[in-house]
Parts: C-alpha cells; sequence; structure tokens
C-alpha cells in the first residue's frame, strides 16, 4: 500500500466528523435499499397468491434480480461505510495526539516545534510525526478498502465444498481467502446466515451478513429495535455484529470498531441474567472501555467486543451450576481463536474480561492450555473454577481482578462450607449471626475470590461504593485500570 503524504496543516484542517457523518450517510442508504427490497418481496409474495403461468414466472424472476442487486449496493454500502468510518476514526486519533503542548513549547502552523526544554520538544515533535504516519496510514487504507468495496460484479456458486463443522477458524479463514470475489458475493447474499456466525470470517465480512439477517427476524423480539438503533448509530463507535442468534432470549456479539485492524482488542463477557433485551447497558460499558482506551493511548486503534456468545444464566439455580459456564467457555476459545486467525498485520494484544458469572465462563475457558488472549481479568467474581491464578494456563503477571468493597457477590455467592462455618459463628456467641454475616467472603461458590491476595493476580482499585455494576463509571480507578490493561500497560497500579 502506498503512503500518502500528510502534512501538519492538512491534518489540523481535516475534520473527522465530515467523514463520519459521510459514513452514516451511506448506512442511510443501505438502509433505504433495503425497504425497497423488502417491498419487492412483499410484491412476488402477493404475485405468486394471485398469478400463475410463465409470465407470473418470468416476473417473479425478473423481481428476484432486482431484489438480489439491492442487497449488492447495500453490502457496497456498508463496506464503504466500514471503511470510511475506520478512517474517521483514525483521523480523531491522530488529532487527538499533538494536543496542547506543554508550557514553553509552540507548534507553528507548518508543525514545527519549538521552545525549552529540548526533551519536551524533542517529545511533541515524535507526538507529531506519529499522528502524521497513522494519518498517512489510514488515508492509504481508506482507498484500497473503497476500491475493493464494489459489489456490483457477478456472483457465482463456489465450486469447492464448504468447511466442516469441525474445522478450526484458521481454516474457515484459508477456504474463504480462495474464493474468487465472485464466490464470495454469491455467499453474502444468498447464504448470509452461513457466513455470519462462523469464527475465521474476517469481521467486516460478518457485520455484512449479519446485518443482512437482521432485517430477516421479527420486530418484537426484545432488544431487536434497540440493537438496530444502535448498529446504525452514527455518534458512536463504528459497531460490527458479529453473531446473531435469535433464539430462546436471543444472543449476540458486537465489537465496537473492526477487530481485524485493531492493535488492541478486548473481550468483555456479561453474566447472569445478560440477554438481547438487556444489551444496550451490556454494550455501552464495553465502549467505555473503547473510549477510555483511545484517550490513554491514541496511537493505536481499540477494540472492544461485547461477547454474548453463550445462554448465560437467569435464575439462581443456574447461576450454581458450572454447565453453561463450560458451554460457554467453548464457544468463547473458538471466538478468540477467530480473532487471531482473521487479523491483518502484527497479531493483536488480547484481553478477555469477565464480570460476574462471565468470569466463570473466562476463568474455564482460560483454565484449559491455548486461550488466545495476552491477559485475563475478572471483575465482580463469584469464584473462576480454580483457586489461583497459577492454574489458568496464562501468565499469572496478566492475570487482573478487582471487587469492589460494597459487590454484593462477595456475600450472595460463597462457598456451602463458608455458609456452613458462618451459620455455625452464628450460634456460638451472642451477636454470632451479625459477625458471621455482615463481613465479606473469600471463600466463594466457585473458588477463592480472585480479588484475594491469597489467589495470586494482580489486584487493581475500584471504587468502595461501585457496587455490581460500577467498574465501568466514567473517571473511575476501575475503568482506568481496565482500560490500561485492554492497552496493554503493564504499569496499572495494584490496590
Amino acid at each position: 500500500m502506498t503512503m500518502t503524504t500528510v502534512s501538519y496543516p492538512l491534518l489540523r484542517a481535516t475534520d473527522p466528523g465530515r467523514w463520519r457523518d459521510t459514513a452514516t450517510a451511506w448506512r442511510s442508504w443501505a438502509a433505504t435499499a433495503g425497504r425497497w427490497a423488502a417491498e419487492l418481496r412483499a410484491h412476488a409474495t402477493r404475485l405468486r397468491a394471485i398469478w400463475t403461468g410463465s409470465a407470473a414466472d418470468a416476473a417473479t424472476a425478473h423481481l428476484a434480480v432486482l431484489i438480489r442487486r439491492l442487497q449488492l449496493f447495500r453490502l457496497g454500502c456498508w463496506a464503504a461505510d466500514q471503511a470510511l468510518s475506520e478512517f474517521a476514526a483514525a483521523l480523531a486519533r491522530s488529532r487527538s495526539m499533538p494536543a496542547t503542548p506543554p508550557a514553553g513549547v509552540t507548534i507553528a502552523g507548518d508543525g514545527t516545534v519549538s521552545g525549552q526544554p529540548a526533551a519536551a520538544v524533542r517529545d511533541t515533535a515524535a507526538g507529531i510525526k506519529v499522528a502524521l504516519a497513522i494519518a498517512a496510514e489510514a488515508d492509504g487504507a481508506a482507498t484500497s478498502r473503497l476500491r475493493a468495496a464494489d459489489m456490483g460484479g457477478a456472483a457465482s456458486p463456489p465450486t469447492g465444498e464448504p468447511p466442516s463443522c469441525t474445522a478450526t477458524p484458521a481454516q474457515v479463514r484459508q477456504w474463504w481467502e480462495a474464493l474468487s470475489p465472485a464466490q464470495r458475493r454469491w455467499l453474502l447474499v444468498g447464504e448470509p446466515g452461513r457466513l455470519g456466525p462462523l469464527d475465521g470470517i474476517p469481521a467486516g465480512i460478518r457485520d455484512l451478513a449479519n446485518r443482512l439477517m437482521l432485517d430477516e427476524l421479527p420486530a418484537r423480539l426484545p432488544g431487536l429495535d434497540a440493537l438496530r438503533d444502535r448498529l446504525a448509530d452514527g455518534d458512536g463507535t463504528r459497531a460490527y455484529l458479529l453473531q446473531l442468534d435469535p433464539a430462546g432470549e436471543g444472543r449476540a456479539v458486537v465489537a465496537l470498531g473492526d477487530p481485524d485492524r485493531a492493535a488492541n482488542v478486548l473481550t468483555q463477557v456479561p453474566g447472569m441474567t445478560a440477554d438481547l433485551a438487556s444489551y444496550g447497558g451490556e454494550l455501552a460499558r464495553a465502549e467505555r472501555i473503547a473510549t477510555r482506551a483511545t484517550e490513554l493511548a491514541p496511537q493505536h486503534a481499540t477494540s472492544t467486543v461485547m461477547w454474548l456468545g453463550y445462554d448465560a444464566p437467569d435464575f439462581v439455580h443456574e447461576a450454581a451450576s458450572r454447565s453453561q459456564a463450560t458451554a460457554g467457555a467453548l464457544g468463547l476459545r473458538r471466538f478468540q481463536d477467530g480473532l487471531r486467525a482473521t487479523h491483518l498485520d502484527a497479531p493483536a494484544h488480547q484481553t478477555v474480561l469477565g464480570h460476574s458469572y462471565g468470569s466463570l465462563v473466562v476463568g474455564t475457558a482460560a483454565a484449559r492450555p491455548g486461550l488466545a488472549t495476552d491477559d485475563v481479568v475478572f471483575v465482580g467474581s463469584p469464584g473462576v473454577g480454580v483457586d489461583s491464578a497459577a492454574e489458568l494456563q496464562v501468565q499469572p503477571d496478566r492475570v487482573w481482578s478487582s471487587t469492589s468493597r460494597s459487590d454484593v457477590i462477595q456475600w450472595a455467592a460463597v462457598s456451602p462450607r463458608s455458609l456452613a462455618e458462618d451459620l455455625v459463628a452464628s450460634q456460638a456467641v451472642p451477636g454470632g449471626a451479625l459477625l458471621a454475616f455482615t463481613r465479606p467472603e473469600d471463600d466463594l461458590y466457585f473458588g477463592t475470590n480472585p480479588s484475594d491476595p491469597a489467589f495470586g493476580a494482580r489486584v487493581f482499585a475500584s471504587e468502595p461504593d461501585a457496587g455490581h455494576l460500577g467498574y465501568w463509571e466514567p473517571g473511575s480507578a476501575a475503568l482506568d485500570a481496565l482500560a490500561g490493561i485492554a492497552v496493554g500497560r503493564g504499569d496499572v497500579i495494584p490496590r
């Protein structure tokens, strides 16, 4: 890819918001074409009900061609939207780097840096150089992606066998790369349901396929309207729909920013009662990490993924079992393998974060060798399935945990042994019940509290009044720590 020359005056004069607006316009055109396609499908259905014969067949076939062309047009719109959204995000990161210079240092209109002390001048000049390089690389990448976004060509079915259900994400990626553009177009329009959930298919392609699938789902499904609104949102970070399953209470995997192109990727696993209806709040918390991570390390793109790829427990008796965590861990491991398989350029720094029962999912996934992650983080955990960081197949110094003093999990998820001991203690002396049941426990239902020093994780601070959901509050120590871990900083201050 040829690097574009970007000057400091050009960077300062460029408004990322205008590119974001253009991306949103492409998204709107895709939505409009989707309504047209839906109207044509309705017409075709009515025609088949009242008209038969060769002329009716010809008319129906013509409508099918028009619908396919509209779907291809939509795919092209979304591909352009992806390219422009990522370009706007990179420009915003680039423009944030040569920020207000330190005292005694000035930046001229042409980008020349002068003043004292000399070290500050050098650092400021180096920051401008990196910012210009980011903008130049983003410009070149956007140009290449827009040239490849044309979906108007021919479409033809693949000739070979599709990947088997036992194929690894790396094998799926190899199969996808061997397809011609025409074959890829055919699969996207004709079989989006096959591509959408398939780990090993690039994130941008999965997003296209799942957006097509979303149109086929009934609007009455709880949470679906909110998900549609977030996918159409032009103000927040561009969302990529990586999985959507409406069965039961619904499952969804949404990335904020393209994980295939980000230097840092954090996968967040929610806990008990998480479902499609509550997905908006879960996604908002993940986005706070992405936003803060970008502030801490603007030189690198960070993508956060809200991974609800498992059936989270709804009731206490379900949450008392490991079965849903065990099933979820298999899907999480495969998803992380898929992130590795589809990532472009150098491998990303990958982090997996589990909250509440989701920490048991993460702990179960990390207890076996080969989980594709660099860091593992637990917050508000009822235990992670093991009693020490040494039992996880991750470097102990890359295992992190935090539990707020006010988090109810320390009382609600007490181990049977500790509960029995508390019952005995409560009967032993007057006032024993108060002493036994008002203190937080470290012997939890699924093992030692990972925030207990005895567990061996690196414990970071969270606000004393954070409760069970306050770890993502803007300005909090916990959010700063989560963002710092996500960008690969090892200097997060322990509690």
